[in-house]
């Protein structure tokens, strides 16, 4: 029995989490214009008034009951656990006499896992993966205090598991070491995420708390969240360690629906080559992309803003096709090019990301990409799922897994 199949004698808890009011951002009207835009992938946004995108009401532009998003959180089952991973052994005989002796373990290279469970879950949980220089913080509360997709998800009837990948947070112990150097590098992150161009935000920036600049306590917060690999991570477009984590993850927790942001994309991928418990993946902006070794294009761009594409077997390839599999970015991504390095390389990326999906749909798959733009919906940043519209974002998602009769109970 799986962590998502609670026993009989499981008691609910209770944890009483009242709605908080999302801080008010005078620039946030800016980005939430009366637009009522019809996307390629079916989903509709209505007009918002300001501030409405991040105030919940009693029904959401998609439909969606907003008191499902308030009141106290009913939690059946929660808990963590440790996923896959190896054991380094130093030759020897352990002798209990003296201390760091021979004959020791070291156990490392697994995932860590923490898991919510709602009293009636849906069939499928929700598994989030954070991006590169994250941990499993990402899908938690939001930099401003409000609930992230944890909770949000929950509260909607889903199972949710967020993990820390091999290597990374709170799965830190790892058998192969590496030098740990600090780089300052903030300044970078902030215009490669597109919270705006160092030291502004976007006039129309969905980031919490954009209006009181780069002296935001939700700035600060954001920073802190970052952490560091404690060891090797995998050749990017090839599984290793990483990934087999995500594959033994997977097939403890049975049949889901993956979540994966920026670095954990191209790693998404390539766990659902290992494993068919991988049911669905939503891929939020990914930073790599995958093709079959007899169809793969030519790499785009140059420089530091390159993206090269990685070859699988043409048999891995066509697991993708199997499953449905949406691939989401945000704004701010200029149509042909841009001055600045971080940014043009989202161009490079999106232009890549269109020739996968293609790829997919052509050996008969089925995936998309949604532009938030195409919505109406602006101002979005690397972090859509935490921004001050998280809600509105969250409703996308909770639409797309209608279409696909992956909510169902």
């Amino acid at each position: 029995m799986s962590d998502g199949q609670l026993p009989d004698d499981v008691r609910s808890e209770t944890a009483d989490v009242p709605y908080r009011e999302p801080d008010k951002d005078p620039t946030a009207a800016l980005s939430r214009r009366g637009f009522i835009a019809a996307g390629g992938a079916g989903v509709l946004s209505a007009a918002l008034a300001p501030d409405a995108a991040a105030r919940p009401t009693s029904r959401s532009h998609l439909g969606f009951d907003r008191r499902q998003d308030r009141g106290p959180l009913v939690i059946a089952h929660r808990g963590s656990f440790a996923a896959g991973g190896s054991v380094l052994t130093s030759p020897g005989t352990f002798d209990p006499t003296t201390t760091g002796g021979p004959g020791q373990t070291l156990h490392g290279d697994h995932v860590y896992c923490q898991f919510e469970v709602p009293v009636r879950p849906r069939r499928l949980p929700l598994v989030m993966w954070h991006g590169g220089g994250q941990m499993g913080k990402t899908w938690e509360s939001t930099t401003d205090g409000r609930e992230g997709y944890q909770s949000i998800f929950l509260r909607r009837g889903f199972a949710v598991y967020i993990f820390d990948q091999p290597r990374r947070g709170r799965a830190g112990n790892t058998t192969q070491g590496t030098t740990i150097t600090p780089r300052p590098g903030d300044q970078d992150l902030f215009v490669a995420w597109r919270l705006g161009i160092w030291p502004n935000f976007y006039t129309d920036s969905q980031f919490p708390q954009a209006s009181l600049g780069i002296n935001s306590p939700a700035l600060n917060q954001f920073f802190r969240q970052m952490t560091v690999d404690t060891g090797p991570g995998d050749p990017t477009g090839t599984p290793g360690v990483i990934v087999a984590g995500a594959v033994a993850l997977m097939n403890h927790v049975g049949p889901s629906v993956l979540l994966t942001h920026s670095a954990s994309g191209i790693l998404g991928w390539l766990t659902a080559l290992g494993t068919p418990n991988v049911r669905a993946i939503y891929a939020y902006e990914p930073t790599d992309y995958i093709f079959p070794s007899n169809n793969v294009p030519s790499t785009i761009g140059t420089g530091a803003a390159a993206i090269t594409p990685h070859p699988v077997s043409v048999s891995d390839f066509l697991a993708l096709t199997k499953i449905p599999i949406r691939i989401q970015y945000s704004d701010h991504i200029p149509a042909t090019s841009s001055p600045y390095v971080r940014v043009q390389t989202w161009i490079n990326r999106v232009a890549m990301g269109e020739l996968m999906v293609n790829a997919i749909n052509q050996n008969g798959g089925d995936a998309s990409i949604l532009h938030l733009p195409d919505l109406g919906i602006f101002g979005n940043t690397h972090f859509s799922f935490a921004d001050v519209n998280n809600l509105q974002i969250a409703d996308i998602l909770a639409r797309w897994l209608a279409e696909h009769r992956l909510d169902r109970y």
